[in-house]
């Protein structure tokens, strides 16, 4: 099983690499909005990308609660204990 930091690094390399975002600015507590920047585009460019990471295809409605980096950590930790 995938641990939440591992998920979190994960996370904050495709923020990175796909925003050009810089490192310290990607937090757990760190909005997607407001603090990174990320638009409704950014957004599903980020859950195609998850969705490689999982091998599950993410319903755009389990992301509608979704406001930090730690609420992505939290439901890309489920999906990936589903599997199991």
């Amino acid at each position: 099983m995938v641990s939440k930091s591992e998920i979190l690094a994960t996370l904050s390399g495709y923020l990175q690499d796909l925003f050009e975002l810089p490192a310290e600015k990607i937090t757990p507590a760190a909005h997607l909005q407001e603090d990174l920047d990320l638009d409704s585009i950014d957004a599903v460019e980020l859950v195609v990308k998850l969705q490689e990471y999982t091998g599950r295809k993410i319903a755009p409605a389990e992301f509608k609660s979704v406001r930090t980096v730690g609420d992505v950590v939290e439901k890309l930790y489920a999906q990936l204990a589903q599997r199991t």
